[in-house]
């Protein structure tokens, strides 16, 4: 089975999603709103709390506080910019799949990668994302459905994947 596409930004969004969502970026997701909350918090507490006011403190926390708010939306759309950004020189993608994994042709590289360097897999609507098997699940590749020349081989792709890897 093949697939031929070039990625899009929305391509690597999509997966960088994914894994945020999954190993340990989990951790991300909770951490930014917990630094945020805290340090408004903080914040409050220079301002109002039984000691005098300490408005130099106040700032700094309600600085990090906003940085991180700011930030929290935004850590998708930067990080699949940098990937995105390696990704887009390489051009059109071939991809092979079969009973032994999948194989990336490049106009600048070839990769080959076993069923157990990729373990499990998510699908979106767009696309089937590949994540590695290491503990933090760091790993990740995208195989957009667009990338079929028939839209029936999405079910073909289904089923190889299902073979081979864990649906998560």
């Amino acid at each position: 089975m093949e697939l031929v596409y070039t990625p899009t930004r929305e391509d690597i969004v999509d997966a960088v999603r994914v894994q945020l969502r999954r190993g340990s970026f989990r951790l991300l997701r909770w951490l930014l709103p917990l630094a945020a909350v805290l340090a408004f918090l903080a914040t409050a507490l220079l301002l109002t709390g039984p000691a005098e006011p300490n408005v130099g403190g106040a700032m700094l926390l309600g600085g990090l506080g906003l940085f991180a708010t700011v930030l929290m939306p935004l850590t998708v759309r930067l990080t699949a910019r940098q990937v995105y950004a390696m990704v887009a020189r390489q051009g059109e993608h071939r991809a092979s799949l079969d009973e032994d994994g999948v194989r990336w042709v490049t106009g600048v590289c070839e990769t080959t990668a076993r069923w157990q360097m990729t373990p499990r897999y998510i699908e979106t609507p767009t696309q089937f994302v590949l994540l590695s098997g290491d503990k933090g699940r760091a790993g990740v590749a995208a195989l957009p459905k667009r990338g079929l020349a028939d839209p029936a081989d999405v079910d073909r792709l289904r089923e190889l994947l299902d073979r081979n890897i864990t649906r998560m």
